[in-house]
């Protein structure tokens, strides 16, 4: 029996690896022949792991099991980079429950299709062409196609440093402020990466009330919120060529553009419509105002973390701030909603075809008429998720109509901004939330990205008719 044992063990041996080389080649089969649906199978497969660690007792405070749909909601609200909450991250959770939020804000931040085309090179150390065209189109064709591979690690090196940056400025304050050393590490830390991936989540109880004068900690925060939003594309031109203007890519230029017009005129709107607000900032001075306006036009577009409570605004300010989560940040960010390149696309084709102009044109370039139609594709499948999921919380809650609407953008918009209707809402009312999250966060990009790679040629063309418009 012995003489048989070194064969059998040669034999499992290599049964091992022919299992692991079929895994292998079913991803490697699998991310080239439909990248979109691997990325969709990744990002769900970590909300459940996450949702599983975070249901463990040790994840708790208390020692318990937190319910299921609880769970779900956080694994869903973190990996999507959201920040909206059902129960308090400082005080609920753990140390370790705390360390996976974090850990899913920080996959989750990477995007779908960064993570795809990351494990494909992981599991068969190669990209299939459709692979790299899917990673190219979730750059916004900031490379060519051989040079993906180091394009990938660029991102997740440009993350790290960035929030490295953002940590070693937040923690010294948060020390001076009377912290033990290692909570003001973990502090910073915790918000460093929740600041860049725009997720919202913050490890006081209080949020960041206590601090909402305090440009030590407000700054940081601001500026890696803006540049999480930039998305990578635009922060890899800005490194690239700097603050040279003309040799910035097209999509460079409309994201800045429309993000600083966005930023300005947001905190316009919104100190002036909460000037005089007695629930709000009406008892500030001038300048903690003008902070609170600048804080919150940054943060309402996908930052997710707030100075005042949402219920004292007044109900314009809501519908600003709806208007404003529902705009979004860039593309290939770590922002949500319909994206600033889509507003930019549609407002020049609305002035094109004001001017009688054939062509949509910005800077020198010509945007082609696929472009539009995803954009167009990409608000009308936002509006219509943010409709059905407006009918199905009013369905399953008496709240009023305003606060439904606000939380289900925020939900979709992946913004975190909270009326705290999601704490108050029944298990079936949160998992209606967590699929607008997962919605938000893959359904715009995936379509695009789906409708970018699904470009047919026809060999024939039907007569022009002209249907009545308006």
């Amino acid at each position: 029996m012995v003489t048989f044992q070194p064969r059998r063990l040669k034999d499992d041996h290599n049964g091992y690896f022919r299992l692991l080389a079929s895994i292998r080649d079913f991803v490697d089969s699998f991310a080239n022949s439909s990248p979109a649906r691997l990325a969709l199978f990744i990002f769900t497969a970590v909300i459940l792991v996450f949702t599983a660690l975070l249901s463990l007792p040790m994840s708790s405070s208390s020692g318990t099991v937190t319910p299921i749909h609880d769970a779900f909601f956080t694994a869903v609200s973190a990996v999507c980079v959201t920040g909206l909450t059902v129960v308090s991250t400082a005080t609920h959770w753990s140390f370790f429950g705390q360390l996976v939020i974090l850990l899913g804000i920080f996959i989750g931040g990477l995007g779908t299709l960064t993570l795809a085309s990351l494990l494909a090179l992981i599991v068969s150390k190669r990209l299939g062409v459709r692979g790299k065209l899917l990673a190219q189109e979730a750059l916004n064709n900031a490379s060519r196609l051989g040079e993906i591979g180091t394009l990938l690690r660029i991102v997740i090196t440009t993350s790290v440093v960035i929030e490295v940056v953002l940590a070693v400025v937040l923690i010294p304050r948060f020390m001076l402020l009377g912290e033990p050393w290692w909570q003001a590490l973990w502090h910073g830390i915790f918000y460093s990466i929740s600041a860049f991936n725009n997720a919202g989540f913050t490890p006081h109880s209080d949020g960041l009330v206590p601090y909402e004068t305090d440009l030590w900690i407000l700054t940081p925060l601001m500026v890696g919120v803006f540049l999480g939003s930039l998305g990578f594309p635009v922060v890899m031109v800005l490194v690239q060529v700097g603050h040279r203007f003309r040799k910035w890519t097209l999509h460079a230029k409309l994201t800045v553009s429309v993000s600083l017009i966005l930023l300005v005129a947001g905190t316009f709107a919104w100190g002036f419509l909460e000037w005089e607000n007695s629930r709000t900032i009406a008892n500030l001075s001038v300048a903690d105002k003008t902070i609170h306006a600048f804080f919150a036009s940054v943060m309402t577009r996908s930052g997710g973390f707030n100075l005042v409570d949402q219920n004292d605004m007044n109900t314009t300010t809501m519908l600003l701030t709806d208007a404003l989560m529902f705009a979004g940040g860039g593309s290939a960010s770590t922002a949500g909603g319909i994206k600033v390149t889509t507003i930019a696309v549609m407002f020049l084709a609305i002035v094109a075809e004001a001017r009688g102009d054939s062509d949509v044109r910005a800077w020198g370039r010509t945007i082609p008429h696929s472009v539009m139609r995803v954009a167009i594709s990409v608000i009308f499948m936002g509006a219509t998720l943010v409709l059905v999921g407006s009918g199905l919380i009013l369905a399953l809650s008496d709240e009023p109509l305003d606060k439904v609407v606000f939380e289900v953008i925020s939900a979709f918009a992946t913004v975190g901004l909270s009326t705290n209707l999601s704490a108050e809402l029944p298990p079936a009312g949160k998992y209606v939330l967590s699929a607008l999250m997962f919605a938000g966060r893959m359904g715009t990009i995936t379509l695009a990205s789906a409708l970018a790679l699904r470009q047919r040629s026809t060999l024939y063309h039907y007569p022009d008719e002209r249907p009545i418009i308006g």
